[in-house]
């Protein structure tokens, strides 16, 4: 059982069930899912690039991306249809814990520049979106192998209804929120 999950149904629940009021354990909130996207821009047209960016996205979520096509040629943006244009990873489950693990142990704090996550982050259904520079702060990611430093986001989808149920979740579960 991951070290997150764990952590969610000791310590967690009870705190969320003590601080809101929720009439059972299966009223808590929970993360449901977390996605992992990317976008190749105007350098995905290389096909090497394209295969680094899904070979790094690979190792670091653990599961093969699978691609984004795009569905209608838009001639400003120089695509046409049937290009890819990105990749999108959806984690759950055990997976979905271990990357957050990682997220919130080892890259946030190897991030430069970085201070705690936004309020502003959130959304009102208490999700949160997040958007990374450098793929390189993973520790799967060997930065003297990785020619190419490119920029995603990440999205943790929960249960929550509200802004303040999910911010205090993640607070909870240990992502760094100001």
């Amino acid at each position: 059982m991951p070290r997150l999950s764990e952590k969610y149904n000791k310590q967690v629940v009870p705190s969320m069930m003590a601080k809101f009021g929720y009439p059972n354990v299966m009223a808590v909130p929970k993360i449901k899912k977390v996605v992992v996207n990317i976008g190749t821009g105007r350098v995905g047209k290389e096909p090497k690039f394209r295969d680094r960016i899904e070979k790094d996205i690979g190792l670091i979520t653990g599961q093969k991306p699978s691609p984004r096509i795009a569905r209608k040629s838009i001639s400003g943006f120089k695509v046409r249809q049937g290009d890819t244009v990105g990749f999108i990873s959806t984690l759950r489950g055990k997976r979905m814990y271990d990357f957050l693990d990682r997220l919130i142990s080892i890259a946030l704090p190897r991030s430069r520049d970085f201070r705690g996550i936004e309020t502003k982050s959130f959304d009102q259904n208490g999700n949160l979106n997040i958007g990374l520079r450098e793929q390189i702060i993973f520790p799967e990611v060997v930065y003297e192998s990785s020619k190419d430093i490119f920029p995603f986001q990440i999205t943790v989808t929960t249960t929550a209804k509200t802004k303040e149920e999910g911010k205090e979740l993640l607070k909870l579960m240990g992502f760094p929120v100001k």
